[in-house]
């Protein structure tokens, strides 16, 4: 499995925090950078971040076909959502496995799929008007509330609820921190058939 990181229209060094702050608080993270299983879509121009073909692109440079390439989680964040969504939809369309998909702050784009989508939001706020455009059995909000790009730049230190529903669809909370949230789904997809 590997790991793809698709960041938003901000500064690099923003992702580098939040690799960083991952790497020292959980082993999954650290496990998939040493092994060469994370990989970072850094385009030149940060609008860029919103190209699915872009993405695509730097996917066959990196792995080769799609029919032959190991399965793929995307992590998305900010507008990034929207092209590691499109990436996502197209790697599947060419033959390549997708594992999940998850949407940090990716306010407003809709998240239908057949495959599993997760959210993180900085706020509740988000949280419940995201939830409109296509809920998961498992979302994460900050609280407290924090600023949009805190959420993508100190995961590991950002609290919050762990939304998730069970077979009858009744919902339950977890409190646990941003980085736990998404080393969970990470765990949970990483040894999928």
């Amino acid at each position: 499995m590997k790991v793809v990181i698709c960041a938003g229209i901000h500064d690099l060094h923003l992702t580098q925090a939040l690799i960083t702050a991952f790497e020292s608080s959980f082993t999954s993270l650290s496990q998939l950078k040493e092994t060469g299983n994370l990989l970072v879509y850094s385009p030149p121009y940060p609008y860029l971040s919103l190209s699915a073909v872009g993405i695509l692109q730097f996917l066959h440079d990196r792995l080769g076909s799609s029919k032959t390439a190991p399965p793929l989680i995307f992590l998305g964040f900010s507008a990034g959502v929207v092209g590691a969504l499109g990436a996502a939809w197209g790697w599947q369309l060419m033959g390549g496995k997708v594992r999940a998909a998850i949407a940090v702050d990716g306010w407003g784009v809709p998240l239908f799929t057949n495959f599993p989508c997760y959210r993180l939001s900085h706020d509740y706020f988000t949280h419940w008007s995201s939830a409109l455009l296509g809920e998961s059995n498992d979302s994460f909000y900050a609280d407290p509330p924090v600023e949009h790009l805190l959420l993508w730049r100190s995961l590991p230190t950002i609290t919050g609820w762990w939304v998730h529903s069970d077979e009858s669809h009744a919902q339950h909370r977890t409190y646990l921190t941003a980085a736990e949230f998404l080393s969970m789904l990470l765990k949970r997809h990483r040894n999928e058939g």
